[in-house]
């Protein structure tokens, strides 16, 4: 039989969650280790929104739409790029590529972060004001 592992257990290993509603509405569900990867799990809210746009200089993404649909924007070699997700779809974004998801209401997604981090303080998360004005999202 498995053996359950305690919130307690979980951060002595350097993992911790973190659940929070986003000021678009949405949900999300994380875990963060200290090493930089992270899962989450996030919830559109019931109308729809873009997230921010931003990059990372040394992890890389995996989104996987598991319920309704996404719009993927990404600025890839200075080209604006937007493509529809829905269930099943993937999108893998690597580092210093500015991306933003705009999540259909009730829509569910999965994003796993990896990659090579150096544990800091501070998020490997950098905001993208470029990709921002193709989207026409105010900063």
């Amino acid at each position: 039989m498995n053996k359950h592992i305690s919130l307690k257990e979980a951060k002595a290993y350097g993992i911790e969650p973190l659940f929070e509603e986003m000021p678009n509405k949405e949900k999300r569900f994380r875990l963060l280790a200290k090493d930089g990867s992270s899962y989450c799990r996030t919830e559109a809210s019931d109308k729809g929104a873009w997230q921010n746009s931003h990059f990372h200089k040394q992890m890389t993404e995996l989104y996987v739409v598991q319920s309704g649909s996404i719009l993927f924007a990404i600025l890839e070699r200075d080209t604006f790029v937007i493509k529809e997700l829905i269930p099943g779809d993937t999108m893998t974004v690597s580092p210093y590529c500015p991306h933003n998801l705009y999540l259909h209401p009730d829509a569910v997604i999965h994003t796993i972060k990896y990659g090579d981090a150096t544990p800091t303080a501070e998020p490997d998360w950098y905001p993208s004001p470029e990709l921002d004005h193709y989207i026409g999202k105010q900063s």
